[in-house]
C-alpha cells in the first residue's frame, strides 16, 4: 500500500491538474501563424453573388439591347450613315446625267449608231415616222379593217370621184410593216402608263418644271426627258417648298389610273400580237420572216434603235419608281405589287390597277 501511494504522488508531481490551461492553446497557435481578419464598422462582409432571377434576366436583356441601340443610333453613327447615303445618291445622280449625255450624243448627234443622226435624217425616215404616228394605238388600222373601202370602184363611179367618208373612216391608215408598227405602239403604250406613276410620285415636287410637259415630251418624242427627271428627284427635299396643286391632267390620270393601266396593258399586248400576226394578207411573211425584218430594222433605222434603248431604260425605271411609291398601293396588295414590279409592263399594270384612290395622292 505504501508503494502505491508513492507512485500516485509521483504522477501528480509530473502531470498538472486538469483544471489548469496549458500555456498556449490551439487557437493561440493559429493566431500566431495567420493574422486574424477584422472588419471595422464601416465595412461589411461581402455577400456571395445572388443568382439572376427570370425577371432580372429580362431587365438585363432590355438594358443590354437599349445600350446597343444607343451605340448604333449615336450621333457619330447617324452622321456616318447619312454621309454614306449622300455619297451613294451623288454617284447615282452622276450616272444618270452621264446616261443622259450618252443618250443625246449617241442617238441624236453622232453618226455611229444605226441609221441617220438628226442632222442628216432622210426623207424615208421622216415618212416612216409620220406613218407610225398616224397608226397611233392602231386606231386607223382597226377602223379601216371594219368598214368598206371608200376607194372602191362602185363608190367612185357613183360619186364621180368625190371623196366620201363611210361611217367614221376619214383617212386610210398607212400600210407599214406590222413589226415596225408593233414596236412603235408597244413603247408608246408603256409610256402612256407612266403618267399616273409620275403624277403620283412621292418625290415629284423636287422637279420644279411641269410634269405635264415632261410626260408629253416623253410620250410623243423620246425617253431622253425621263432620265433627267430620275436624276432631279434624287435631290435633297426642300423643307420650305409647299406641295404643288396637281394639274387637271394629273388629276384625270391619277383618278383614272386603273383605266390607264388596262388600256396601256392592252395596247402592249395588241402590239406584240400585231407584230406577229398583223396584216396577214399583206405578204409580210411568217414568224421567221418577221424576225429577220426586226433584226435588220434595228440595225438600219435610228428610230427603232432608240426604241430598244427606251425599253431597257423602262425595265430599270419601272421597278425603281414603283418601289419608291408602294405607299400609294392598297395595303392588301402591297406584297403582290412589290413582287411583280420587276416584270416589264405587267408590274406597272398591276400597280395602276391597285392604286389607292381613297387617299389624296
Amino acid at each position: 500500500m505504501a508503494a502505491a501511494a508513492s507512485t500516485t504522488s509521483s504522477l501528480a508531481r509530473i502531470r498538472p491538474p486538469l483544471h489548469l490551461k496549458p500555456p498556449f492553446s490551439h487557437h493561440q497557435r493559429l493566431a500566431s501563424i495567420r493574422p486574424a481578419v477584422t472588419f471595422t464598422t464601416a465595412q461589411t462582409r461581402p455577400s456571395p453573388p445572388r443568382p439572376i432571377a427570370v425577371e432580372d434576366e429580362s431587365v438585363y436583356s432590355r438594358t443590354r439591347l437599349a445600350c446597343g441601340a444607343g451605340r448604333r443610333n449615336s450621333p457619330a453613327t447617324a452622321a456616318a450613315e447619312k454621309g454614306d447615303g449622300d455619297n451613294a445618291r451623288r454617284v447615282l445622280q452622276s450616272v444618270l446625267w452621264v446616261a443622259e449625255g450618252v443618250y443625246i450624243f449617241w442617238l441624236f448627234l453622232l453618226p455611229y449608231a444605226p441609221g441617220d443622226p438628226v442632222w442628216a435624217i432622210s426623207s424615208e425616215t421622216v415618212n416612216s415616222l409620220v406613218g407610225l404616228s398616224l397608226n397611233f394605238f392602231f386606231i386607223l388600222p382597226l377602223m379601216n379593217s371594219g368598214v368598206p373601202c371608200t376607194n372602191h370602184v362602185a363608190f367612185r363611179t357613183l360619186l364621180h370621184d368625190v371623196p366620201l367618208a363611210v361611217g367614221i373612216r376619214l383617212i386610210d391608215a398607212p400600210v407599214l410593216h406590222p413589226v415596225a408598227e408593233g414596236l412603235f405602239n408597244f413603247v408608246i403604250g408603256w409610256t402612256f402608263m407612266f403618267a399616273p406613276l409620275l403624277f403620283a410620285d412621292s418625290k415629284r415636287d423636287r422637279y420644279k418644271g411641269s410634269l405635264d410637259v415632261l410626260w408629253g415630251f416623253q410620250m410623243f418624242l423620246t425617253n431622253t426627258f425621263l432620265i433627267p427627271y430620275m436624276a432631279i428627284r434624287l435631290n435633297e427635299a426642300d423643307a420650305q417648298s409647299a406641295p404643288r396643286k396637281p394639274s387637271q391632267l394629273a388629276s384625270v390620270m391619277t383618278k383614272g389610273a386603273p383605266i390607264v393601266g388596262l388600256i396601256g396593258g392592252a395596247i402592249c399586248l395588241i402590239s406584240a400580237l400585231w407584230a406577229i400576226f398583223g396584216r396577214s394578207d399583206g405578204n409580210f411573211g411568217d414568224l421567221a420572216n418577221r424576225w429577220d425584218f426586226l433584226v435588220s430594222y434595228l440595225g438600219s433605222e435610228r428610230l427603232a434603235y432608240a426604241f430598244i434603248w427606251d425599253i431597257c431604260l423602262y425595265i430599270i425605271f419601272q421597278p425603281w419608281l414603283i418601289g419608291d411609291n408602294l405607299q400609294n398601293v392598297q395595303k392588301s396588295k402591297v406584297g403582290l405589287v412589290n413582287y411583280l414590279r420587276f416584270v416589264p409592263v405587267l408590274g406597272l399594270v398591276v400597280y395602276l390597277v391597285y392604286l389607292n384612290l381613297d387617299e389624296e395622292l
